[in-house]
């Protein structure tokens, strides 16, 4: 008798899909924005929504889903901010899927939300596999983690609308070449943006606020 092959995670991640894409009409019709942000764990991803949301809380609505595989440790930080938080634990799994945040996005008022941001659990290899809905995806990769990243873990860096070179305050002190590294990732992916930023002395935070303003127009 012949064996017969069967592809579970194609059929996984075209399960995945279709949510994704009931999630995407689900906030076109609020008019609401998504955007997921992705990194290794420590990258700067807290930071950054953050720093964003003290910009924007004044002018427009946010909320976040946070992603961990324990803890609520960052929708707590998020919480004391006056903005929706809501804590997805995944219980060991490395990433976050569509199903999670359909079930989420129940608890939201999308009726009177501007945009979400998900922060994804903190992984450079599966969170890249899974739409999530969202409407545009952000990579951060810090100064300390070096600029070989996507090399080595191409997918997420073909993934991303705009990826975020985080912590250039301690530039000085790694081995990380900003002059070629931007060549790196639109080899990748060309259609990528490739902005250096400090969450922690503000440097070039001005440009990812108007990548922001672009995504609310």
């Amino acid at each position: 008798m012949d064996a017969k092959t069967i592809s579970v995670n194609k059929d996984i991640l075209s399960a995945n899909s279709k949510t994704a894409d009931r999630i995407r009409a689900v906030l076109d019709r609020h008019h609401c924005r998504m955007i997921n942000i992705m990194s290794s764990p420590g990258s700067g991803k807290t930071s950054l929504i953050t720093k964003t949301i003290n910009r924007f809380k004044h002018t427009c609505s946010i909320a976040v889903i946070e992603g961990d595989i324990a803890s609520s440790i960052d929708a707590e930080k998020i919480s004391l901010l006056n903005v929706p938080a809501l804590q997805i634990n995944t219980g060991g799994g490395c990433h976050l899927d569509a199903n999670m945040i359909e079930k989420s996005m129940n608890d939201l008022d999308l009726e009177h939300l501007d945009l979400v941001f998900i922060e994804n659990v903190g992984n450079l290899v599966c969170t890249a596999d899974f739409d999530l809905g969202a409407h545009k995806n952000v990579v951060i990769l810090s100064i300390p983690e070096g600029d070989d990243k996507p090399y080595k873990y191409p997918v997420i860096f073909m993934e991303a609308d705009i990826v975020l070179v985080n912590k250039i305050d301690v530039h000085p002190y790694f081995d990380f070449d900003m002059g070629t590294f931007p060549e790196i990732i639109y080899g990748l992916n060309p259609s990528a943006a490739v902005l250096p930023v400090s969450t922690k002395s503000g440097e070039g935070l001005d440009d990812w606020f108007s990548w922001i303003n672009k995504i609310l127009e």
